[in-house]
């Protein structure tokens, strides 16, 4: 099973954002997507596949964290 991940675009340069996990910073490809900085995207295999509203990629970051703990 595959799971898609929000992150919080702290910049973007061409084709390419820096996207926050939890204090992790990485490249995210966004060519599919037109994220500004400060939105949330939805990644999947290094590639953003959807801007999120905060409040829903909010909710699934603390469910993903939630999760963590239980494991």
């Amino acid at each position: 099973m595959c799971i898609a991940i929000p992150g919080r675009v702290v910049s973007v340069e061409g084709q390419t954002a820096q996207v926050d996990f939890k204090g992790n910073t990485v490249p995210v490809n966004i060519g599919l997507v037109a994220p500004k900085t400060g939105q949330y995207v939805l990644v999947h295999a290094g590639c953003a596949i959807e801007v999120m509203e905060k409040e829903k990629a909010e909710e699934l970051i603390e469910l993903f964290s939630d999760l963590e703990e239980e494991v």
